[in-house]
């Protein structure tokens, strides 16, 4: 994969030590049961993100001039368990380095890492779950770190928040918050839907977002796409009140199985995932530090710490 700087920024923005954000690409696609392709993700994204205008017009922004810096790509594939806990360490790592960190994948699974390591650092948190699938299963085909297990670890430890759901398996239900869950169909006719998920979070917030969750008449290139997805202006509507309202401490976006023929999918995560940090770090002076999480070392078990966004 090439790791050049993320977007083309210049090398002044791009700097671990004075960048606030990090994305740590995770080009994985071991346990995906239909189409393969999503450890292709990272790399389309990258390449569409050198595409893309830097100028955020709805922010009046350019937010990568608090700095993002690229890491190297977890490529660890021995096991869904070996990545799993790759993609933990790693996390956690640029988590206690006072980093907003973001992830690309790669398939859902990633996320079981993620959330693990957020989970470790942040008091109370809300895993919010964007998806066209439940992920709930325990395990499946023999192993806990399967995509269709991406949220049953965070269904289990953390306030899970579901959004988006239109497809899930008969035993999923015997698990899941049906108070907490979003299903599509009723998203359709509810027009408070996004105040009711809001309102049921907590402070600090880490959000989980497969782009299957959106239409396939927007995005259509993921492994599972399934119809009566999110579009775009009500997607962005639900981000910009959730950054606005809660503390994000960060995010990952997945399932991204580029197509060669068509790019548009592409270039469309490339927008969210800038629209996201965009929304993160509105108002925000780029010249502040980022205040971002520290353990202690001293202590012999990790300290659950709050993070808050840089305007308060």
């Amino acid at each position: 994969m090439n790791t050049k700087n993320y977007a083309g920024i210049p090398d002044q923005y791009a700097k671990l030590e004075s960048s606030k954000v990090v994305l740590i690409p995770v080009p994985y696609d071991g346990t995906s049961t239909w189409q393969k392709g999503s450890d292709k993700g990272p790399e389309a994204f990258l390449d569409a993100s050198e595409n893309m205008e830097l100028y955020d017009i709805e922010t009046d922004s350019e937010v990568y001039k608090h700095g993002i810096y690229l890491a190297d790509p977890i490529t660890e594939n021995a096991s869904p368990e070996a990545m799993v806990d790759a993609v933990h360490k790693a996390t956690k790592k640029y988590i206690t380095r006072n980093k907003f960190v973001t992830l690309f994948g790669g398939e859902h699974s990633i996320s079981i890492g993620t959330i693990r390591a957020f989970d470790e650092c942040f008091d109370n948190l809300t895993v919010l779950h964007i998806d066209a699938h439940a992920d709930l299963r325990p395990e499946y085909e023999g192993s806990t770190c399967n995509h269709a297990c991406a949220v049953y670890e965070a269904s289990q430890k953390t306030n899970l928040i579901q959004v988006g759901i239109r497809s899930m398996d008969a035993l999923e239900k015997t698990v899941m918050n049906e108070e907490k869950t979003y299903f599509a169909h009723e998203m359709a006719t509810d027009e408070y839907w996004m105040d009711s998920a809001v309102d049921q979070m907590t402070e600090n917030v880490f959000i989980t977002f497969d782009l299957d969750a959106l239409d396939p008449s927007i995005l259509s290139s993921t492994g599972t796409p399934e119809p009566g997805g999110l579009f775009w202006y009500e997607t962005l509507e639900f981000l910009r009140t959730v950054f606005k309202e809660k503390n994000v401490v960060g995010f990952d976006i997945v399932e991204l199985c580029p197509n060669k023929i068509d790019k548009s999918s592409d270039f469309l995560a490339a927008k969210l995932y800038y629209k996201m940090l965009s929304y993160k770090f509105a108002g925000a002076d780029a010249g502040i530090e980022y205040e971002g999480a520290q353990i202690n070392a001293n202590d012999s078990k990790t300290k659950k710490l709050n993070l808050h966004n840089d305007e308060d």
